[in-house]
């Protein structure tokens, strides 16, 4: 029993809180300088073969969701809460003992003046709330105040946000979900498994003067069951929709597909760079757009790229397989066309895509609860000072006046000084 005493002592205790306090900002120092979500290669290449094994088996590439991170979070939220829970019984016993005048009557308080002739205004001018009449121990008259009480619950409640900051934290790096989402305006695809559906209704581009990307902004809605909510999100701007955040995230080419059999149109679809067209009627023969060049240029030992983002002369890299075979590779310029047999491919349209990343987490209300918590305990602790005043009827009929602050200090002292008008 002892024993077990111990070890509930310990995992209580303050210095246990520190230990782990240091391991958590140590974890979260080696999640943040180690690139999250990467292969052994990519490791060994960047650091060496023994720091990638090393790496992987302290799975320092998910250290957010790993078992020792686990671990450090759950300790420090058993830890907070044993704490609160053993605090909590005898703060409320303290809470209820300050708004008492028993203990108060009896004792020296830390300030105190005689011969005061009306306590009641010595009271207001301390902006005490209303005296309540009592008696000493001894049968003489008595007033009784006390203010800010709930100062003393200022840790208890910062503890408590910490907590939840900790837990909604922790909970929400383990369960949150991340989807990505590109298209052109007028596309509607799904979001994941969410059951929810996004459409892009407009994308635009700002750019400078010198043809430098100012703003990516993106019109969207997203609907599921009946429900339907839009919004305009931006770079830096994310918005919130059906619990989702939704990011503009990054900007691509896409362009029109038009494919013809014999002279005759087939099909036409709009397709982002890196996506395949099956052929409609032939779907193991598929184009596959590569790249686009808005300002084509063959740079020498470079290869193509892009003079600027001005369609001053687009060319269209692409690909074409058959039954997986490449059949071959090469650059189509605008008004070219591509010549398969009895099809004929041609690349009009382009515009940009936008690419949208969609994050899920179910905690995120449980960290901003511990933030205000947080935030309401210090300013219970910093700006509620639980003081009580009480006076004493001598036998002369004047009164005693006498005072309380245990988180007052000097300052206390001269408000009480000024509401009374003695010097200490």
């Amino acid at each position: 029993m002892n024993t077990i005493k111990r070890i509930y002592k310990f995992i209580a205790s303050m210095r246990f809180a520190i230990i782990l306090l240091v391991a958590l900002a140590l974890a979260c120092s080696i999640g943040s300088l180690v690139t999250q979500g990467q292969s052994y290669d990519w490791y060994a290449q960047r650091y060496s073969e023994r720091a990638a094994a090393l790496i992987l088996a302290l799975r320092l590439d998910d250290a957010f969701h790993s078992a020792w991170f686990i671990a450090i979070t759950a300790f420090l939220c058993l830890n907070l809460t044993l704490c609160n829970l053993t605090r909590l019984p005898r703060l409320i016993r303290r809470t209820r003992a300050e708004g008492r005048p028993e203990g108060a009557l009896e004792s020296a308080g830390d300030v105190s003046r005689e011969g005061v002739i009306d306590p009641k205004a010595a009271f207001a001018r301390l902006h005490m709330p209303g005296p309540v009449a009592c008696q000493t121990a001894d049968g003489r008259d008595a007033l009784f105040a006390s203010k800010h009480r709930a100062g003393l619950w200022g840790a208890w409640v910062c503890h408590l946000g910490i907590l939840l900051l900790i837990l909604g934290f922790g909970l929400g790096q383990m369960t949150q979900a991340q989807y990505t989402v590109y298209g052109v305006p007028g596309d509607e695809k799904p979001i994941g498994d969410t059951g929810y559906t996004l459409r892009i209704e407009d994308f635009t581009v700002e750019r400078r003067e010198d043809d430098s990307v100012a703003q990516y902004t993106a019109q969207i809605s997203v609907s599921g069951g009946d429900a339907r909510q839009s919004a305009e999100i931006s770079v830096n701007n994310p918005a919130r929709l059906f619990g989702m955040k939704f990011y503009q995230n990054s900007v691509g080419w896409a362009t029109r597909v038009n494919v013809l059999e014999d002279g005759k149109p087939l099909q036409s679809a709009v397709i982002c760079a890196g996506e395949f067209l099956p052929v409609e009627d032939k779907p193991e023969l598929v184009v596959y757009l590569n790249a686009f060049y808005p300002d084509y240029a063959m740079v020498p030992g470079v290869g193509p790229s892009s003079a600027s983002e001005k369609l001053n002369n687009p060319a269209w890299l692409y690909s074409v397989y058959y039954q997986g075979q490449l059949l071959g590779m090469n650059a189509l310029m605008a008004g070219e066309e591509l010549t398969i047999d009895a099809y004929t491919v041609t690349f009009t349209e382009p515009q940009n895509y936008t690419l949208i990343q969609i994050k899920r987490d179910r905690f995120t209300w449980m960290a901003l609860a511990g933030g205000l918590a947080t935030m309401l305990g210090l300013l219970l602790a910093f700006y509620l000072q639980p003081a009580k005043v009480w006076a004493v009827r001598e036998p002369d009929g004047r009164w005693t006046l006498r005072g309380a602050c245990k988180k007052g200090g000097a300052i206390w002292k001269d408000r009480f000084d000024n509401a009374t008008g003695q010097k200490f």
